[in-house]
């Protein structure tokens, strides 16, 4: 029996580069190579891509960039799934590939750019489609669609960056609507890249401007005094499995970049530590979100537990999410039962099947 061919992609030239080096490796350590060959297809900070046949250890640290071996390889639009080679003699090879495995975050990688090409070569891939990935993507669109699909949020409102020009009327409008403290975040971001917490009217435009950094759109948010619950998704659109919900307690004030990725204090509990009441509301929000938005294969849905009421309120939805030794979401599968090999081949037969 011929093995299944999986191109697994890891990099790109978003912020979230880094996560997304130490998240592929999950997948090609844990991948059952008795079913399936495997091809790293490593794309750098500047969007090249490379055919890396290395060792998996050199990718967390980037040190494969320099591995003479590599070879650039581009997509094949013309029906031919796969790859094409550039060898050292400057000829052109296939490289046959039955479904890709991105495992990419940010920009080009999650928000459906990078699945619209998959789908132009005609190539099965792991996660949702190009419209679902832009729509999860966004932010402002995913509180627009779920809210119009009854699903508590908090709220909100946004800023472009020409608008700076009436920083002041702006301001005055977003205290008036969302009052101080309130979370000011890119558009289209992920790892908590680019998001801070504003206090005062000062802070609240410094962190417009790092935000606008990341995106010419920004989104501002009410303050929620929560506990930061995640679920996880595995499935079809309309027949997910949702897991158990897992609660995050931040070593920062919240759960930025340097908690999620950098700093150990932060800890993990699963089951989260909240009522019955509230998980079993927090996990059918995230069934409904995640078929509202067209999601397919994997989603991370986070949300949060208000303190006072023990309300839940959706916070967002993440259609690639991350793979580090410290992230959510193979933690969660694994506590339903499913190990890495088994989460990874049930994602690959699903965009198979898809």
């Amino acid at each position: 029996m011929n093995k299944i061919r999986v191109a697994v992609l890891f990099g790109g030239v978003s912020s979230e580069h880094e996560v997304s080096r130490r998240s592929c490796c999950l997948v090609l350590d844990h991948i059952d190579r008795e079913k399936y060959d495997v091809y790293p297809i490593g794309i750098t900070k500047g969007g090249d891509f490379f055919y890396y046949q290395g060792d998996s250890a050199k990718i967390p640290g980037g040190e494969w960039e320099s591995d003479i071996n590599n070879r650039p390889v581009l997509f094949s639009l013309n029906g031919k799934k796969g790859f094409s080679v550039l060898e050292k003699d400057s000829t052109l090879t296939s490289l046959e590939i039955d479904v890709v495995f991105p495992v990419l975050h940010g920009k080009n990688g999650e928000d459906g750019t990078l699945q619209g090409m998959l789908m132009l070569a005609g190539l099965p891939f792991v996660g949702s489609d190009a419209r679902a990935s832009a729509l999860t993507m966004d932010k402002i669109y995913t509180h627009i669609i779920l809210e119009n699909a009854g699903i508590p949020m908090a709220k909100w409102d946004y800023v472009k960056a020409p608008d700076l020009g009436m920083f002041d009327e702006i301001e005055m409008r977003l205290s008036k609507k969302l009052g101080y403290p309130m979370f000011v975040k890119p558009a289209n971001a992920g790892s908590s890249v680019g998001v801070t917490k504003a206090t005062d009217k000062q802070s609240l435009k410094e962190g417009i401007l790092v935000a606008l950094k990341e995106d010419d759109k920004v989104l501002i948010e009410e303050a929620i005094d929560g506990i930061e619950i995640e679920c996880a998704a595995l499935g079809t659109t309309d027949d997910a499995f949702i897991s158990c919900v897992g609660e995050i307690e931040s070593a920062n004030e919240f759960y930025d970049y340097e908690a999620k990725y950098l700093n150990e204090a932060s800890k993990v509990h699963i089951p989260a530590r909240i009522s019955e009441a509230a998980a079993q509301t927090a996990r059918a929000y995230a069934k409904r979100a995640f078929s509202v938005l067209g999601c397919y294969g994997l989603s991370r849905i986070d949300s949060f537990v208000t303190r006072k009421e023990g309300r839940v309120i959706l916070n967002e939805v993440n259609t690639l999410p991350g793979f580090t030794s410290i992230s959510m979401y193979p933690m969660l599968i694994e506590h339903s039962g499913k190990d890495n090999a088994q989460m990874v081949d049930a994602l690959i037969q699903l965009a198979l099947n898809r």
